[in-house]
């Protein structure tokens, strides 16, 4: 276990903003995009229904990411690969803003995705490794504040810009918050290094290419076009490569996630129960906005402020989960919820352009808060029985999977607008 530093009061003092910062960057880049996709589109001469690339080359990217930066932070030091993480998702940010077509902006948010892949987990390792115990749960909280109000603020932010600027001050907003991030990255943050220990390669290759397979065929029946035989041989080998992954985690001393993992039957229960539940919530975001703008013919800013209900009762419910598992079990809270979420998803469909804006607004705040409850009881329940030495991996997969589910359900939710593929 690497010697805790000893940090001077200015950096102790700073350490937390700069964290903080790279926090609010990444949340609020995953939302402000939404509601500028439509007036996107017709810059690029794309359908606005054949968006979700640019969402899900982000995510995605992400998700693949996530697992090797630990072992990343390492081998080359926080300071380092921290800084580097913003300044590849602030050049990421600035490709965005001067791309002609869609196939630039895409490979673009893939860079900005390699800087974001790093932001979070690297600021909380750098946060964990360099205060006590005692400081941890105010630390942690302060740092977690700014990444809360990115979904707040992101979409309304967005149709703002859009619609009194263009869409390109979304991405280029990141550009002085990313300069004061690697200045203040420079000045304020320890170069941390942990225990060298084996990086499972093998392992890492291929549990993403399982992913990237299995996006390309959700793709493939949406924008991508690609002929069933060809979907149906993509889905195939992205299974191959999860089940030879998973083959060779029971026998690898070292693997990327260990299969042992889910022997623990509540925490089997929590990720089969994360990934299906995410399809559908996850694609939210992408979603309403659309419907919004396309379908009811709101403008960007209308659509963006129309999202705040969303976001700000999923913020305020996360205080009300803890009474409610207490009072009524997480088997009954999980199971009223998950079908109060999918009724309220459904219930989507009947939004047409006579429903009320007060209804609307009402129906988004309900809907906000069953998912923010869904999602905090159960991701506790997913990690409540692991042992210590089980809980760093078992959240890095609970990590992981959030970000591909939602990634999948973005693919997913695209492949049902964009209809059935050519024979």
């Amino acid at each position: 276990m690497p010697e805790r530093p000893l940090l001077t009061p200015a950096t102790a003092r700073w350490l937390p903003w700069v964290v903080a910062i790279a926090f609010f960057m990444q949340s609020l880049d995953a939302t402000i995009l939404n509601t500028a996709l439509p007036s996107m589109a017709r810059d690029l001469a794309e359908n606005p229904l054949r968006m979700q690339s640019v969402v899900i080359s982000y995510m995605l990217t992400v998700a693949l990411l996530m697992p090797a930066s630990g072992w990343v932070a390492d081998r080359f030091g926080t300071k380092q690969v921290f800084f580097s993480a913003i300044g590849l998702f602030t050049f990421g940010s600035l490709l965005c803003a001067v791309s002609p077509n869609l196939t630039t902006l895409v490979c673009a948010r893939v860079i900005q995705g390699l800087g974001g892949a790093l932001l979070v987990p690297v600021g909380r390792l750098v946060v964990l490794r360099a205060y006590p115990r005692s400081e941890l749960v105010r630390i942690l909280s302060f740092i977690t504040i700014p990444g809360l109000f990115g979904p707040l603020i992101g979409p309304t932010l967005g149709g703002w810009m859009v619609e009194y600027a263009s869409w390109h001050w979304i991405f280029l907003i990141n550009l002085p918050v990313g300069a004061l991030g690697c200045w203040a990255v420079k000045r304020a943050l320890p170069d941390l290094r942990g225990e060298q220990t084996p990086f499972d390669g093998q392992g890492f290759i291929l549990f993403g290419a399982a992913m990237v397979l299995i996006t390309i065929a959700l793709e493939g029946l949406g924008e991508l076009h690609l002929s069933h035989l060809r979907v149906i041989l993509l889905l195939f080998a992205g299974m191959a490569c999860l089940a030879a992954y998973w083959l060779r985690a029971v026998h690898d001393p070292n693997p990327l996630f260990s299969a042992s993992l889910f022997r623990t039957r509540s925490f089997a229960v929590g990720i089969l129960g994360n990934l299906f539940a995410r399809l559908g919530s996850g694609a939210l975001p992408f979603l309403v906005p659309l419907l919004l703008q396309v379908a009811l013919g709101y403008t960007p800013s209308e659509a963006g402020m129309s999202m705040i209900p969303l976001a700000a009762s999923a913020m305020v419910a996360k205080s009300l989960a803890r009474p409610l598992i207490e009072r009524f079990g997480y088997r009954t809270v999980l199971t009223g919820n998950t079908l109060l979420l999918g009724a309220m998803m459904a219930s989507i469909g009947l939004v047409s352009e006579q429903t009320p804006y007060v209804a609307l607004l009402i129906h988004l705040g309900v809907l906000g808060a069953v998912n923010s409850i869904q999602f905090t009881a159960m991701n506790t329940v997913t990690l409540i029985d692991l042992s210590d030495n089980e809980a760093s991996s078992g959240n890095s997969l609970l990590s992981v999977v959030a970000q591909l589910s939602m990634s999948l359900g973005v693919a997913s939710a695209g492949a049902l607008l964009g209809g059935s593929p050519p024979a």
